[in-house]
């Protein structure tokens, strides 16, 4: 018998949570432009700094696949719990890669006015073995 693993505390766990956007039909160039110019960047940043362990994007493969709820996803793995709530770093990776924060704040506005429906969803991970 094979003895159970003794699970992680919350501070040791990496979380991964999955990013849905529904993009209004016909907007979805515009909305994956806007994406990776002003929220990449600061995911990527994040990446570097060890607050993000994986950013993964994804679009579905063919149209209308499945029942479309969603048209563009993002599933990102946080260190753990802690860093998921502590936005600080963010806050201050916006100001400082984007100076101009009227632009900035401008081009999000249009990036979500592109958005049908938009949800986040945390993800559990279930150990099969």
């Amino acid at each position: 018998m094979r003895k159970p693993r003794a699970l992680a505390g919350p501070t040791q766990t990496p979380v991964a949570i999955a990013y849905f956007y529904k993009v209004k039909w016909g907007f979805q160039d515009e909305f994956i432009e806007l994406f990776k110019r002003n929220h990449y960047p600061i995911l990527e940043a994040q990446l570097k700094s060890g607050r993000l362990l994986s950013i993964e994007m994804y679009t579905p493969r063919f149209h209308g696949d499945g029942r479309g709820d969603w048209t563009f996803l993002t599933v990102l793995t946080y260190k753990n719990w802690q860093v998921v709530s502590d936005n600080r770093e963010s806050t201050r990776l916006v100001k400082q890669l984007y100076p101009d924060q009227r632009l900035f704040k401008r081009e999000e506005q249009r990036r979500f006015e592109l958005l049908e429906a938009h949800w986040d969803t945390p993800l559990r991970p279930v150990e099969v073995k």
